[in-house]
């Protein structure tokens, strides 16, 4: 006889602890939002201050590894760190594209925050669309735990609850797109000063990174606590 598969979060009688387990586990503390931040705010500062791209992305990428090897060694999570070097490698390879269109170094620079934009913008749209054609993101969350992926949809009462939930996260993600798009173009039209628009895009990735979404989660949080949600199957994922 096969032996029963573990499931995450199998004791989780409700919708709300399952979202609750899932929200903590990829928040990563206050460690993990600085492991995010610092590998933007190296990289903004040193290009204000030196004007040298490649000089500040070999520091954001060097501080991004410092924090990969402190993680290494004490044999903690790498998820937030990799994340971070992913997100600085996607940039540098925007750069590179930016570089050989024959771009200006002030354009370089505005290219390195154009990933985070349009990951924004279209993960705003994907989960958004989910919303609107039933099948919410969250529930998915939901349905890892049962061990079905889709019975979740049976309950209208869960797709309701999950689909609020998907809501709040579009949110950041659209005010981020919202603010920081006109910024980029701005600063690549010549609208706005290029040294000023980088300057806010960092800025703006940071403030509008963690905050935001830690305040789009405490109104998760507090449409969980609202709530008592059943998990239909959940008793058989518990056996």
């Amino acid at each position: 006889m096969d032996e029963p598969v573990e499931r995450p979060h199998a004791d989780a009688e409700t919708v709300e602890q399952v979202v609750r387990a899932q929200l903590s586990k990829a928040l990563g503390g206050r460690r993990g939002m600085a492991e995010a931040a610092v590998p933007t705010i190296l990289f903004t500062a040193v290009w204000l201050i030196v004007h040298e791209l490649q000089v500040a992305l070999v520091v954001s990428i060097a501080a991004a590894l410092v924090l990969l090897v402190v993680r290494l060694v004490q044999r903690s999570t790498v998820q937030f760190v990799v994340n971070a070097l992913v997100g600085i490698g996607i940039g540098w390879l925007f750069v590179t594209m930016a570089a050989r269109g024959g771009a200006s170094g002030e354009e370089q620079a505005l290219a390195y925050f154009l990933p985070g934009i349009l990951y924004n913008a279209g993960y705003a749209v994907v989960m958004g669309l989910t919303c609107i054609i039933g099948w919410p993101l969250v529930g998915f969350m939901v349905g890892s735990v049962t061990g079905d992926p889709t019975a979740w949809h049976e309950d209208r009462q869960v797709v309701r609850l999950c689909t609020r939930l998907t809501w709040l996260l579009v949110l950041p993600c659209v005010v981020r797109a919202a603010l920081q798009a006109p910024v980029y173009l701005g600063g690549r039209s010549g609208s706005i000063d290029a040294d000023t628009a980088i300057a806010l895009l960092g800025v703006m990735k940071i403030g509008l990174g963690w905050p935001l979404q830690l305040a789009a989660l405490a109104a998760m949080v507090w449409l969980l606590a609202r709530n008592h949600t059943p998990i239909k199957g959940s008793s058989a994922a518990v056996e």
